[in-house]
């Protein structure tokens, strides 16, 4: 028995965190994970950072060519490598998908799988040698 559904009206894909959200739900998470610091460098600001991540999930963008809205692309990368290490993106990505689906934005019965294949730059498997068709018969230069 599946879940039952309200009908609603489907949502516009989400590019940014918004307000309500971010205010009730990501903002204390990320308040609890990392209390700013009383002194030092003041740190980015994390909801410019999420919507970088956000970006960069929905397009497959690089890193590097991150728009300049979201601040420095280095930055977004080392916050989003925290978030994931830390735990917290798999958090965030689930209040996320419970938003959407509140919202009637999420199709449960649809799924997709994602891949890219490429050539291994600097692996993969090595090629046989080739043997020999016959031995050497050319005469050598050193004697």
């Amino acid at each position: 028995m599946g879940r039952k559904r309200r009908p609603t009206t489907p949502i516009d894909t989400i590019w940014e965190v918004p307000d309500t959200l971010w205010e009730q739900v990501i903002a204390p998470l990320l308040e609890d994970f990392y209390p700013p610091a009383r002194t030092g460098r003041p740190r980015v600001d994390l909801r410019r950072v999420l919507n970088g991540v956000l970006y960069q999930m929905r397009t497959g963008c690089q890193w590097n060519r991150l728009p300049a809205q979201f601040g420095s692309d280095s930055s977004v990368h080392r916050w989003f490598q925290r978030f994931v290490r830390d735990g917290l993106l798999a958090t965030i990505w689930a209040a996320l998908v419970d938003q959407c689906d509140q919202l009637g934005g999420v199709q449960w019965q649809w799924q997709a799988a994602d891949g890219v294949l490429g050539k291994a730059r600097f692996g993969g498997m090595k090629s046989a040698k080739t043997p020999r068709i016959g031995a050497n018969r050319a005469a050598s230069a050193v004697c």
